[in-house]
C-alpha cells in the first residue's frame, strides 16, 4: 500500500529523518522506538514508509540503523541489493547473522531516552 503526501505527513516524515539523523554510528533503533517517540506508537510502519522514501533525499539520512522490534533487517531490500544494509551496519561494527543484529539488546538506542522532546526543531 502507497502512502498519500499530504502535509502532515511530509511532517511526520521530516520528524523521522531528524531523529534518524540522531543515532549514533554503531547503534541501531527500531521503527516502533521512532513512531513512539514520536507520540505515535501506532506508526511503525509509517516510519518503515518514511525512511524507504528517504533515499530520495539530498541529506543522508542513516536508515541502515533502523531495524525491526527483533533486531531484523526487515527494510533490506530497499538498500538496493541484499546485502548493503548489512554492509554499513557491519563497517559500523555492528554484527548481523541471519538477517538479524547480535547482540540487540546492548546496540538498541531509545530516542525516548536519548533525545530530549525540546531538542527536535
Amino acid at each position: 500500500m502507497k502512502s498519500q503526501n499530504t502535509s502532515g505527513e511530509n511532517d511526520f516524515f521530516d520528524l523521522v529523518y531528524e531523529i534518524t539523523k540522531l543515532i549514533p554510528h554503531g547503534r541501531v533503533t527500531t521503527y516502533g522506538a521512532i513512531a513512539r517517540y514520536l507520540g505515535s506508537g501506532r506508526s511503525a510502519r509509517t516510519v518503515g514508509w518514511a525512511l524507504n522514501a528517504c533515499h530520495a533525499r539530498p541529506d543522508f539520512i542513516p536508515a541502515h540503523r533502523v531495524v525491526n522490534h527483533q533486531g531484523l533487517l526487515t527494510g533490506k531490500h530497499h538498500f538496493g541489493n541484499s546485502t548493503t544494509m548489512e554492509q554499513l551496519l557491519a563497517n559500523e561494527g555492528i554484527v548481523v547473522e541471519n538477517d538479524r543484529v547480535v547482540d540487540f539488546r546492548e546496540k538498541f538506542w531509545d530516542p525516548s531516552a536519548e533525545i530530549d522532546p525540546f531538542d527536535l526543531k
